[in-house]
């Protein structure tokens, strides 16, 4: 499989200006990781959307779209846990 591109939203963009700097390289890889892997072990599938799936670094969780037809990961949320779902 040919490793898929890295869309970041303009939400997931701002919420990385909001993350505490010792997190930045940690998730920032994690994200590039799924250009290679779009479903790392690990990730979870969100109920209600057929492409929506989330990742876990440490306390930060980050919310992507898979777009298998046009080989894009779709950034969409990274926030920390308590507050990324609302």
């Amino acid at each position: 499989m040919d490793s898929l591109q890295i869309e970041f939203a303009r939400s997931a963009i701002k919420d990385l200006r909001g993350i505490d700097r010792q997190w930045l390289p940690k998730i920032i890889s994690a994200i590039e990781a799924l250009s290679e892997n779009p479903r790392p072990s690990g990730c979870k599938k969100l109920v209600g959307s057929e492409h929506t799936y989330r990742i876990r670094i440490s306390d930060y969780r980050v919310i992507y779209d898979i777009q298998d037809h046009k080989l894009v990961v779709y950034v969409v949320r990274i926030r920390h846990r308590s507050d990324v779902y609302r």
